[in-house]
């Protein structure tokens, strides 16, 4: 059969049975209601979201918002992400280019020597073209597939961006509570060590006894042990933060833990907003759509392939262009290939197809639930977080009063045992420093509302 008289039945069979493998991805059902109601309450049915908000306007501490541009210019995930883009939009132009025919340059030289003749010399130069004719969507499904491999790209891109954002916050304030629980507890070791001075002055004057000071000194040395490790911990965090930031360990300047304005008030959006709010969903569902035209690409293994071929050029015979001019010649051929015993290989290679696709439909959904439970659990952390301070501001201020009221009666000598002073002062100081890692606990809460909700990713 002729190339003319089989294009007809090649187009009858794209039109019976070829005409699915054209098809463009759409989103598949999934399910969207992913808040927990007694957590977002009527806040998921505001259509504006928390992480819409720019990151500069939500982190106004000018010493972070320093971090933050430099962990975006520097940042080593974030370069590393980037080149990975760069890289899906050279492999999108080259699945693109496969569309046109490509030419060949392939000059040849021969020659020939017979016994008692003069050696002959011929050439050709020749340009070659190859052109394969996209019947059923093979170039076509490659180069979708391309293409959302490369809004996967961007949107890692994006994703990594957003978790640089709060990575870097979330290290700042991790070293704001920890600054302020070091100038917390030296100030408790001043304190100590003037109690200690005054117990020794008592048990002078036979006020007191012996055991008394060894227990101011034990309260000492306890506070006391206690700064190391709240320095060790400032040092450890500040070597995370150059990690982030793309550079060797230093210390950082920094602004206090009092200053700190974050918003009281959220809007976490309608659910379905996470599926183009949510960087993670969108590198999960560019990962569908993929999967969606590699397994069209697998059917459309099982039609025909046509590839047009064909050159033009000259030929000639060295030394006699005189007597042998050089000639123009042309040809063209178009031939097709229909897989015949290859179909158990085709049955295997869509079964694989269709398996990851599937399997990249679960992740989706699955990317949905996650995101769901990032911004429920957020909302408990901050709640959680802003009832524990307005319970530890009243119990901090009883304890203010107890130990003013036991310091009062040791010194007048209404109590002899300087156990109830310690004991009122350390619960003090645990319930100071326990408050100040909620307010953390809070900041925290918000910096993960806002990277839950895909904040910082644009």
């Amino acid at each position: 059969m002729t190339l003319k008289h089989s294009l007809p039945l090649l187009a009858l069979s794209l039109t019976l049975t070829g005409c699915g493998v054209y098809k463009k991805y759409q989103r598949p059902t999934v399910e969207t209601s992913v808040y927990r109601g007694d957590k977002i309450d009527t806040l998921s049915q505001d259509t504006t979201s928390f992480g819409q908000t720019p990151w500069r306007a939500l982190f106004t501490d000018a010493p972070l918002q320093a971090l933050i541009e430099k962990a975006l210019q520097q940042n080593v995930d974030l370069l590393s992400a980037n080149l990975s883009t760069q890289q899906a939009e050279a492999q999108l132009k080259s699945a693109r280019l496969s569309f046109f025919p490509s030419l060949t340059l392939a000059p040849s030289l021969s020659a020939g020597k017979t016994e008692g003749v003069p050696a002959s010399y011929s050439y050709t130069l020749p340009v070659q073209a190859s052109w394969q004719v996209d019947l059923f969507g093979s170039l076509l499904n490659a180069s979708r597939s391309t293409q959302a491999q490369l809004l996967r790209a961007e949107a890692y891109q994006q994703l990594v961006r957003s978790r640089v954002i709060a990575n870097v916050a979330n290290s700042y304030y991790t070293l704001l509570m920890l600054d302020r629980q070091l100038q917390l507890t030296r100030s408790a070791a001043e304190l100590a060590a003037h109690t200690l001075e005054v117990m020794q002055a008592q048990k002078d004057f036979g006020r007191t006894m012996e055991s008394s000071v060894q227990s101011a000194r034990a309260n000492l040395h306890q506070v006391e042990a206690s700064i190391p490790e709240i320095e060790r911990q400032i040092t450890t965090t500040e070597n995370a933060l150059a990690l982030l930031l793309g550079e060797s360990p230093r210390t950082y300047s920094r602004s206090t833990l009092e200053v700190q304005q974050l918003p009281s008030t959220f809007a976490v959006g309608v659910p379905a907003q996470l599926l183009s709010a949510r960087p993670d969903v969108r590198v999960a569902e560019m990962a569908l759509a993929s999967c969606y035209y590699q397994t069209n690409g697998a059917r459309a293994a099982f039609y025909p392939s046509l590839t047009i071929t064909g050159s033009a050029g000259w030929t000639g015979a060295l030394g006699q262009a005189v007597s042998n001019p050089m000639k123009f010649i042309a040809s063209a051929l178009g031939s097709l290939a229909q897989p015949i015993f290859a179909r158990g290989k085709l049955v295997a290679g869509l079964r694989v197809a269709e398996a990851e696709e599937e399997k990249a439909r679960l992740a989706f959904q699955q990317s949905l639930y996650n995101a769901g439970a990032e911004v429920s659990n957020a909302l408990a952390l901050y709640e959680a977080s802003e009832a524990k301070i307005k319970a530890e501001t009243l119990q901090i201020e009883s304890l203010e009063k107890n130990v003013e009221i036991v310091e009062t009666l040791f010194k007048t000598g209404k109590t002899s045992s300087y156990l109830e002073v310690i004991t009122a002062q350390q619960a003090l100081l645990q319930a100071q420093l326990s408050q100040i890692r909620d307010r953390f606990s809070k900041m925290q809460a918000v910096v993960n509302l806002y990277n839950a909700l895909g904040g910082g990713a644009q």
